[in-house]
């Protein structure tokens, strides 16, 4: 395959596959203007699809960067009621929501972190109605990535820019299984993978897991008593299945964010609001960060932490061996949608309501009485290394190995 059959495939995978967008459905398409080639190729496929319509917001992580440089905190934390109905509209119509990402990992460095968290908090508020519906699962979303050339330049700092991009290229292309034969088939055998490991451990439903690794982690962390793990894609409440993330090499579920003991040292830096956060550790004691540092980007660490009461917990416990296909690519991509598909991570943030049994029902108060995180952020970050033991311990307190040496024990 040459590489305009690979980027209509990938459209394609995106649309029909991830999205799963359905006949008569409403699509809409989140993506940057750089991009906008490829956008085009989503919305044709969309319409291929059979979608009703297909809405397009274009960013531009420029100009959101000249806007973050010359406009105040009473501005970033006023979001206008058109754009707020238009998102939560959308979600009541239960549109098919693409989003394109792949920007400048440093996008926004050197902005001011109180510019970055008070625009984070105006939005979580304002798309409140959206975000509850997607982490429900009440629509479907998937998120997919395009290279952009200063994301292509930090992955690949000794090439040329054209280079770079094509090399980030091939590499997102196997990540999703493109140009390996019947795509459609992988992701289906891949999904039928992940299943299998996560009715192994739905099945033996842990009582909390235990981490440590040579980095310094050494934390345990309960799980929710009605824990359920999933991973691959997940289904709407009309029974359409979709990929939120593509790639995807997690299965994960929802921890009791009242219960973690101990430290968890990050393996792979974090971009934060266009930040990385590198070299970084967090203490925990009754579920609650107590104690952070990092090497570097410390002030947009305490940002996150700082964003509400909730982003002091966690909100997800995810697994993935360290014998992956993005991991055994050995390229660090600064951009959470692959390094969290590299890693076992864990959220700061926000539960999935899908995680916990009736959980999708729960009001907010009742998620938070049996565990279940609520905050106005989620954010993955990454600890797992080659060397990592997780425990899991049973309500007897048996102890049964789950991954041992960074893979599945």
């Amino acid at each position: 395959m040459d590489h305009m059959e690979k980027l209509r495939e990938y459209a394609r995978l995106v649309v029909r596959t991830g999205a799963n967008v359905q006949k008569d459905q409403l699509a809409v398409v989140n993506c940057s203007v750089e991009n906008f080639e490829f956008g085009r190729m989503i919305v044709a496929e969309a319409y291929k699809a059979g979608a009703k319509d297909v809405i397009v917001f274009w960013n531009d992580v420029r100009t959101s960067r000249l806007r973050f440089d010359n406009v105040g905190l009473d501005v970033l934390g006023n979001i206008p009621n058109w754009l707020a109905e238009s998102r939560n509209y959308y979600a009541k119509q239960k549109a098919a929501v693409i989003s394109i990402v792949g920007n400048d990992p440093e996008a926004y460095k050197g902005v001011e972190s109180e510019k970055l968290k008070t625009s984070s908090k105006a939005s979580a508020k304002a798309f409140e109605p959206y975000y509850k519906k997607m982490m429900n699962s009440e629509f479907q979303w998937c998120v997919a990535a395009v290279p952009e050339t200063k994301w292509a330049k930090k992955v690949f700092p000794e090439l040329y820019e054209q280079e770079a991009i094509a090399k980030l290229w091939d590499a997102i292309f196997d990540a999703v299984r493109i140009g390996k034969g019947d795509v459609v088939k992988a992701w289906n055998d891949h999904k039928l993978f992940l299943a299998e490991k996560c009715r192994v451990l739905n099945d033996a439903h842990f009582d909390a897991l235990r981490y440590k690794n040579s980095l310094g982690t050494d934390f345990t962390v309960g799980l929710q008593k009605e824990h359920i793990w999933e991973g691959g894609g997940e289904l709407t409440p009309d029974q359409v299945y979709f990929f939120a993330n593509m790639p995807t090499e997690e299965i994960f579920t929802a921890p009791d964010c009242r219960w973690a003991e101990g430290t968890l040292v990050s393996s792979l830096p974090l971009s934060y609001q266009g930040n990385l956060i590198e070299d970084f550790s967090l203490t925990f004691h009754d579920g609650e960060v107590t104690n952070y540092q990092a090497q570097k980007g410390e002030e947009y660490l305490k940002s996150l932490i700082e964003t509400d009461e909730g982003s002091r917990r966690l909100g997800e416990v995810a697994l993935v061996p360290h014998d992956s296909p993005i991991s055994n690519t050995g390229i660090l991509f600064y951009d959470t949608l692959f390094d969290e598909n590299a890693a076992c991570h864990f959220a700061l943030g926000e539960c999935y309501p899908t995680n916990i049994r009736g959980g999708g029902k729960m009001t907010k108060e009742e998620l938070i009485a049996v565990g279940g995180n609520q905050s106005d952020t989620h954010v993955d970050f990454m600890i797992g290394t080659n060397d990592l033991e997780i425990i899991g311990i049973t309500k007897d307190g048996q102890e049964i190995p789950i991954f041992k040496n960074g893979n599945w024990a």
